[in-house]
């Protein structure tokens, strides 16, 4: 049976813990909201009781005893528990709110995150949203983040990763471009063409293909490479896209760049007969940190871009 006097120093407990994390009476006291009187006489009340010294005071720091240590060693994990369930049943409770900070590389956010960002905000006014467009790879824990937006096959096993929809990659021109240099027939026609491209890191970029139709029984799926050239390389999808709208030549895109002017016309695929293979990722992921508790708005907004994006990629 709990002793009651020792459930009255639970908080004196609590307030240890938060002076061994903070270094400092003053600073602990802030992180409390309580004077710095209070929380010494509170830490004094603590050791009065427990008959050992918990803390060692110098004039410069704080420092805990080995008995003050054990203590917070062995109630953290507690109290750590209690602020989750509290979280999450704080969460039952309220509207989602507070600041939600994403980040998602910048083609793809801009035509695919950013159009289903309005009916979310409308949905859930007390949410505020921190997008952060940028094509560097952003770590979430040092960073700052609570969820990023990748474009991958392979997800960090150290995170939580929700697959949104899935993705190809298309090779697309123009009409008046493929009037003016011809229309391919196979990949090996491509060498003979402006081929607007990613920069590589080898010294001549290359397209890897495969037929879209099912191999014959007993047979691989055969794989055709062809080292490319042309007169623009750029690390950004949109101005590929760009170019290929502009008449240029051949881009190769991942579909959520070149969707629009596929639908209205304004680019053509080029080689529907073949697959690309290996240039871009083939799924798109709402990536966060393991945490055991979530914070509402983010799985609510993981949900919606989910389901907004569960049938396929918006025209935008």
């Amino acid at each position: 049976m709990t002793d009651p006097k020792t459930t009255e120093l639970w908080s004196h407990c609590h307030w240890l813990t938060v002076l061994a994390e903070q270094g400092s009476y003053t600073a602990a006291a802030a992180r409390l909201g309580v004077s710095k009187a209070a929380m010494s006489q509170r830490i004094a009340e603590l050791e009065r009781i427990a008959g050992v010294p918990l803390v060692q005071r110098t004039t410069r720091s704080v420092r805990l005893s080995e008995a003050g240590q054990r203590l917070v060693d062995q109630t953290r994990a507690a109290f750590e528990q209690i602020s989750q369930s509290f979280a999450q049943v704080r969460d039952l409770a309220e509207a989602p709110q507070g600041l939600l900070r994403v980040t998602a590389p910048v083609a793809l956010a801009r035509q695919q995150i950013v159009p289903l960002l309005p009916d979310f905000l409308r949905q859930y006014p007390q949410v505020r949203i921190e997008l952060n467009l940028s094509d560097r790879l952003s770590s979430l824990a040092t960073e700052g983040f609570d969820l990023a937006i990748r474009h991958t096959a392979n997800p960090p096993d150290t995170h939580v990763a929700v697959r949104l929809c899935s993705t190809r990659s298309v090779l697309v021109a123009s009409k008046a471009y493929l009037r003016r240099a011809g229309t391919p027939q196979q990949p090996t026609d491509l060498a003979a063409h402006n081929c607007l491209h990613y920069p590589r890191p080898q010294e001549r970029p290359a397209w890897t293909f495969e037929p879209t139709g099912k191999p014959a029984a007993g047979s691989a799926r055969e794989r055709v490479t062809v080292q490319v050239s042309g007169s623009l390389a750029a690390n950004n999808s949109e101005a590929l896209r760009d170019a290929a709208l502009a008449h240029l030549g051949i881009a190769l895109l991942p579909d959520f760049s070149a969707l629009a002017a596929l639908r209205t016309g304004k680019l053509v695929e080029v080689l529907p007969g073949w697959a690309p293979v290996g240039s871009f990722a083939d799924r798109i992921y709402a990536i966060r940190p393991y945490a055991a508790h979530v914070p509402r708005a983010v799985s609510l907004f993981v949900e919606h871009l989910r389901h907004s994006l569960a049938h396929g990629l918006t025209a935008g």
